[in-house]
């Protein structure tokens, strides 16, 4: 509590998520929002939630997709695949690949799957798949290390 008075967006950003578990919708979305105003990508994206559930907020699809995008910018990996999943559906084929490229990029698997269907569909070329999952296995082993394996295995038991 003493770092989200302290106006630490991380600290709000936990805040608002325990609000939001606990059912305090209106008190979650003050938290994380006033994360999202200090730059915290994974507030924007959970704000993407409040405003398409409509839970502490009238839905609204234009502030839904607002903090999508602001997510994305951010570096938020799947914010960038979910604007690729709005391209594509819009029919914006060439900006729906560009986010997925971007977001296997950023070592987001299901971008990888939806650019190996948009390949075989003829949308997205072969070498710019191939391109986007070396740079998807870059990302997966630059984050690789004994603690996180540790840490995954005992998250396992």
């Amino acid at each position: 509590m003493k770092r989200a008075n302290a106006n630490d967006p991380v600290a709000m950003l936990q805040m608002g998520i325990r609000r939001y578990e606990a059912g305090d919708y209106d008190d979650a979305f003050r938290y994380v929002n006033k994360a999202a105003e200090l730059g915290d990508a994974g507030a924007h994206f959970l704000l993407t939630n409040f405003y398409h559930e409509g839970k502490g907020v009238e839905k609204d699809v234009k502030k839904e997709l607002y903090h999508l995008e602001q997510a994305a910018i951010g570096g938020h990996a799947k914010a960038r695949y979910n604007l690729g999943c709005v391209e594509f559906n819009d029919d914006r084929m060439d900006r729906a690949m560009k986010h997925w490229i971007i977001a296997a990029t950023l070592g987001y698997d299901s971008s990888l799957d939806a650019l190996k269907d948009s390949c075989e569909d003829g949308l997205v070329s072969k070498e710019d798949f191939a391109a986007a999952l070396r740079a998807h296995q870059d990302t997966v082993e630059a984050t690789k290390s004994p603690q996180r394996e540790a840490a995954e295995e005992a998250q396992k038991e």
